[in-house]
């Protein structure tokens, strides 16, 4: 059967939903970048403190989406928008009011769980809306909406903060936050059932809380994302260290051209193909741009570095992000996109930590030499985990 470009997918929830998790995300890099400063500048916090502070956001983030994907199986996932979304406003609102560096970080703490579950309801949302013969195509769309908010947002709030002050962030998320609230009122979710053999068990189980289908893939996200962490976390320190700070302040924005140019191919191409042909490549190309990036030393090869790392991870992500829900039944698509998205996140989140007594030995250079080390293992971890059984799958969703 042919991919059929007739389903459509450009339907007005698809675009809301997509909105939505865009404007979120802006306002999560936007405050995560300019969250320590302001608690250095305004509460004398201590650097450790102040990371501390910009950092917990993501520890709530996490507790957001480990119990939103339960949540989302029992409520349903508009609900659980709603109640992220309007969690979200509140405590974006609470900014305003200064309370010092405890409330703070406990504010930070709590706005992530309101995100971790409003950003949990929109993944299984746009997984639900989406036509399945569209699913790579529809997800790879949808997670632009993180990949621009990436690149957009740390330089909205720099920008802000530097011609406005603090306030000006402050009003700018919850402009963002009122119409995430506005558009998830009027989007519609598709109401998923569990089939009758799938009835809740009472009691603590362990599987209420992820997906199993889901796990393979996610652990190769991990990992991939353990090695992007060195990318998010240090590559404004390294630019600045070899010179390129000019060429630094345009790798994220050449990282998210080079996705949203790579984006329409290879979604469509996993749709008919499967994944391995968009992720051996692009997994290839990802650890070729971590050599580059090592040994760079002019700001044309600093920004292609950026390019082929976009074309290879960016697209990786929204590629396991499809497969995660492709291998999991619709009415535990929740807990898949929390099982990816912690996945994600703890990668995200440990990688800097553990890296960050890396730099200090070797320096930069031989930070993102190893690294390259780490996507080697990352593509011998798909393999095992996903990539051998790809071409099974694909066939038997084609029948």
């Amino acid at each position: 059967m042919t991919v059929t470009s007739k389903e459509k997918l450009w339907t007005k929830d698809f675009i809301f939903t997509s909105i939505v998790n865009f404007a979120l995300m802006l306002s999560m890099y936007l405050l995560l970048v300019t969250m320590a400063t302001y608690s250095i500048q305004e509460y004398d916090a201590s650097v450790s403190t102040a990371g501390l502070i910009a950092s917990i956001f993501v520890i709530g983030s996490l507790v957001g989406r480990l119990f939103g994907g339960r949540q989302i199986a029992k409520a349903g996932s508009k609900k659980i928008l709603l109640t992220g979304t309007i969690l979200v406003l509140i405590f974006t609102a609470l900014y305003f009011i200064p309370a010092g560096i405890y409330p703070l970080m406990l504010l930070r703490f709590l706005h992530g769980v309101g995100l971790g579950l409003a950003t949990t309801a929109t993944g299984t949302i746009v997984a639900q809306v989406i036509p399945p013969s569209r699913n790579g195509e529809g997800i790879g769309y949808f997670s632009m909406s993180v990949v621009m908010a990436t690149a957009i947002g740390p330089l909205v709030g720099v920008m802000l903060v530097a011609q406005a002050g603090f306030n000006s962030i402050f009003i700018f998320s919850l402009v963002m936050a009122v119409i995430s609230l506005i558009l998830s009122l009027v989007l519609k979710a598709p109401e998923v059932k569990a089939p009758e053999d799938a009835e809740e068990k009472k009691g603590f189980r362990l599987t209420d809380f992820y997906e199993r289908r889901a796990v393979p893939v996610s652990i190769a996200m991990f990992v991939l994302a353990f090695a992007y962490s060195g990318i998010l976390s240090f590559i404004t320190g390294y630019a600045a260290v070899i010179n390129l700070i000019e060429a630094g302040s345009f790798f994220f924005l050449a990282y998210a051209v080079a996705i949203l140019i790579s984006r329409p191919f290879t979604g469509p191409l996993m749709d008919r193909r499967g994944a391995n042909i968009v992720v051996y490549p692009g997994l290839i190309v990802f650890a070729v741009g971590m050599f580059m990036l090592s040994q760079a030393s002019t700001g044309w090869v600093f920004l292609l570095t950026a390019v082929l790392i976009g074309f290879g991870y960016g697209n990786f992500q929204s590629i396991t992000q499809a497969l995660a829900i492709k291998v999991t039944p619709p009415h535990r698509m929740g807990l898949a996109n929390s099982t990816y998205f912690i996945a994600l996140d703890l990668g995200l989140g440990i990688g800097p930590f553990i890296l960050g007594y890396i730099v200090p030995i070797s320096g930069y250079r031989g930070m993102y030499m190893a690294l390259v080390f780490v996507i080697l293992t990352g593509i011998v971890v798909y393999h095992f985990m996903h990539g051998r059984k790809d071409k099974e799958i694909t066939n038997d969703e084609a029948q």
